[in-house]
């Protein structure tokens, strides 16, 4: 599926649309096809219209079809349509969904959260031409955030440096290092001080890997990978629940290649074998 982004609503009326509906949790509304496989509602023109929608925003064309995204409350839907935690839904869609899905949160959070003006407190006003919201007031624009965030791979000769967050939802899983960027802050720096952060670790040779989009709930994650200079683990109690080096044939339960993070370890494996 190819996902067009465009502000321009068609101007000939359209049978169906796609609609990327969340509730006040954030959670979306999915259409179930089978006990293993969901997709995006596509609902008829008068369906959609008996909807009590909030903030609907056009967000462009998969494929050849519109597509919307908005708010919508809880209530009576057809049994095939359920409500799914964002997070979870991850693993069972395919990558070009994502790119819609992440867009449409995205663009849906900026409108619900931005109805007034944080400097001045008037109502804003949806621009027309852009995904975005200005006080007319003080002339304070507000566009859909976005907050970077670094994730590294740390190796130490033939180890990769894993850590088991206090806030992760498994609380078996490792993955490796992330943190978000400060204030006139590098990207590069951002990694160094992050793993001495959590870890205690200080880390050289920083180099770009690759970047993900990450709408939970607004983050462009930027991977890198570093090599370990020195330093003892000496983890914050804060932040980690436990961390430690872990060989390519003996790594606890981490994430799949789908993320980013599951990115970096996939490489810190492959690149052991060819060692090998």
């Amino acid at each position: 599926m190819k996902f067009v982004k465009t502000v321009n609503a068609p101007e000939t009326p359209w049978s169906r649309a796609f609609f990327l509906l969340f509730n006040e949790k954030g959670h979306l509304l999915v259409e179930k096809k089978n006990d293993t496989c969901v997709g995006l509602p596509c609902f008829d023109n008068a369906f959609a219209k008996d909807l009590t929608l909030r903030q609907e925003n056009f967000l462009g064309f998969c494929d050849s079809t519109p597509c919307y995204c908005a708010g919508l409350n809880d209530g009576n839907l057809p049994g095939q349509y359920q409500w799914h935690n964002l997070r979870a839904l991850f693993p069972q869609m395919e990558p070009e969904f994502w790119e819609v899905i992440g867009y449409a949160k995205q663009i849906n959070d900026c409108h619900a959260n931005n109805k007034f003006c944080g400097k001045c407190g008037k109502k804003t006003e949806q621009e027309t031409n852009e995904h975005a919201r200005t006080c007319h007031q003080c002339n304070l624009t507000f566009y859909p955030r976005i907050s970077p965030a670094i994730i590294t791979a740390v190796v130490k000769e033939d180890t990769l440096l894993l850590a088991r967050g206090i806030n992760f939802p498994n609380k078996k899983m490792f993955s490796v290092l992330a943190g978000f960027v400060e204030p006139q802050e590098r990207l590069e720096d951002c990694v160094k001080r992050e793993v001495f952060e959590e870890t205690g670790i200080k880390v050289k040779n920083v180099s770009y890997f690759d970047s993900q989009p990450w709408p939970f709930p607004d983050s462009l994650m930027v991977g890198f990978t570093a090599e370990y200079e020195g330093g003892r683990l000496s983890i914050d109690p804060k932040e980690i629940a436990e961390a430690g080096w872990f060989t390519a044939d003996r790594l606890p339960l981490v994430p799949g290649k789908p993320t980013l993070s599951g990115e970096l370890i996939h490489w810190f494996v492959k690149t052991q074998k060819k060692k090998d």
